[in-house]
């Protein structure tokens, strides 16, 4: 969902956009995201076209805040039960239920878990 905020993607759910558009809300990413995006950059791949460092960029010039990565963070993915696979979706999961922070997402197995986490 990160992408297609701010590349202005019509993927990008309405519910979404009103939130992201909210002077109330403050705007958070996580370096896990970045991360994901270099390796994936990296590879190649045709949905993550865009370098990390310019997506960093554009985030932070955009008024985001960054979200480091903290062991706290590490630690909490073990509690995590087993729904999603993917490492950098748990650690998002889990740095949202640490920080008390709210998660959109609009992947429907994302939205399964407990805490802070809004389907869009």
């Amino acid at each position: 969902m990160l992408l297609w905020a701010i590349s202005g993607s019509s993927s990008l759910p309405n519910a979404a956009i009103k939130l992201i558009r909210d002077p109330g809300n403050e705007l958070i990413f996580s370096v896990a995201s970045i991360w994901e995006i270099a390796i994936k950059h990296g590879k190649g791949m045709p949905s993550f076209n865009a370098p990390p460092g310019l997506v960093r960029a554009e985030l932070l010039v955009n008024g985001y805040t960054e979200l480091g990565v903290s062991g706290p963070h590490a630690v909490a993915v073990e509690n995590l039960p087993p729904i999603h696979k993917d490492p950098f979706d748990r650690l998002l999961i889990a740095q949202a239920m640490t920080e008390g922070i709210t998660l959109l997402t609009a992947d429907v197995t994302i939205a399964r878990y407990p805490g802070p986490i809004r389907k869009v």
